[in-house]
């Protein structure tokens, strides 16, 4: 752990130094703008430490405080260095022209106007990202499968990476579940990351959960996060919301359906998909719930759909570029070799900043029926 929050003070000071030198011909007229401003982000950097310390220490409100005030931070630094990043780039190129070409020095972008640009830019993103983050969309799925009886239909509605915790709790959940229940699902799926690091008085939460009582149950794996909250906490919070937890194991849900669900490698425990979906008749249509969109090549062609998430599409752009190196089925439906789909989700809340650009949250809708 504290190799983990040494190696983000590092990143996160870094973001910070480079965002300074982007703005800082806005700051230099002016005798207290500039170490006003490092006070401030030296605060801002040591922010998400604090919250865990106020947490810890039981000071649920100034630390739900200081968590708005510096989640929301993170995300507005992380657009303004994403131009910086930019102003940088074109920087170094025209200094490295300038070696053999004099004229290109005079290219540079660096100053008051750019500044300005990058800090009316950055609040206008992070505003309007604010706002995307509460436009929850339903995302609709149509399967044919054979194995279902002509006529048939099964609704199964995915939920991943709500999050919830310090900072998102029954003014996140209650629209949620509200949708929920105008979707009438037969089945409802959580594919991990429901609670957050912060797993903080969420017992009230598991009322509202318990108002979604679809004819063939709720299921759920865990995630990374739940590991992170405590995975007892966490498993003991999903079974009082009515969740049925998956934990390398299947359940067959009736005559046609079967789910199997696998722990995400975060739990450290072994898990062998392979060999679960090895114990599933063919003939069964086979739901893999499994947090990481992740696929093994030696389970392709044993099950039909594998629902997933963590990914958030990168959750604000252009930060996608980034989680798309590392999972690049990440936003939506795949169809996979040897039959089968993958879907994953780009999440239905959000991790660490309270916003999203060019990801809105999501429910997922799958209406699974006969040809």
């Amino acid at each position: 752990m504290l190799w983990f929050a040494l190696i983000f003070l590092t990143i996160y000071s870094a973001m910070h130094l480079l965002v300074f030198w982007g703005i800082h011909p806005l700051l230099a007229g002016h005798p207290l703008l500039p170490t006003l401003n490092w006070l401030w982000m030296g605060l801002m950097i040591l922010a998400p430490l604090l919250v865990r310390q106020l947490d810890r220490g039981g000071y649920e409100l100034p630390a739900r405080a200081v968590a708005w005030v510096g989640y929301s931070w993170m995300g507005f630094v992380f657009i303004a260095f994403s131009l910086c990043l930019l102003l940088a780039g074109w920087e170094l190129l025209f200094w490295l022209l300038g070696k053999i070409w004099p004229l290109a020095a005079k290219l540079s972008l660096h100053g008051g106007l750019a500044a300005g640009v990058i800090v009316v830019i950055t609040l206008a993103t992070g505003l309007y990202g604010i706002q995307e983050a509460g436009e929850l969309r339903v995302e609709r799925v149509n399967l044919t499968t054979d194995k279902l009886p002509a006529g048939s239909k099964i609704r199964i509605v995915q939920v991943s990476d709500l999050h919830l915790g310090l900072l998102h709790r029954e003014e996140a959940l209650a629209p949620i579940v509200a949708r929920l229940r105008e979707l009438q699902p037969d089945l409802l799926v959580a594919t991990g990351d429901v609670v957050d690091a912060q797993l903080n008085h969420l017992n009230e939460l598991s009322s509202l959960w318990r108002q979604i009582t679809p004819p063939l149950g709720k299921l759920a794996v865990t995630g990374n996060h739940e590991v992170y909250a405590g995975l007892e906490q966490g498993l003991e919070f999903l079974r009082s919301s009515g969740f049925r937890v998956l934990r390398n194991g299947s359940t067959q849900l009736s005559d046609q359906l079967t789910v199997v669900g696998v722990d995400d490698p975060a739990t450290r425990q072994p898990s062998n998909e392979v060999a679960l979906l090895e114990k599933v008749p063919r003939t069964l249509f086979t739901i893999l719930l499994k947090h990481r969109p992740r696929i093994d090549s030696a389970a392709q062609g044993r099950f039909d759909l594998q629902l997933s998430g963590h990914a958030h599409r990168g959750q604000i752009f252009p930060f996608n570029y980034l989680t798309g190196l590392k999972y690049p089925l990440q936003d939506g439906l795949y169809p996979l070799d040897g039959g089968g789909h993958l879907y994953t989700s780009r999440g239905t809340g959000t991790w660490g900043p309270p916003m999203r650009i060019l990801s809105p949250p999501e429910l997922t809708v799958f209406d699974i029926s006969s040809p």
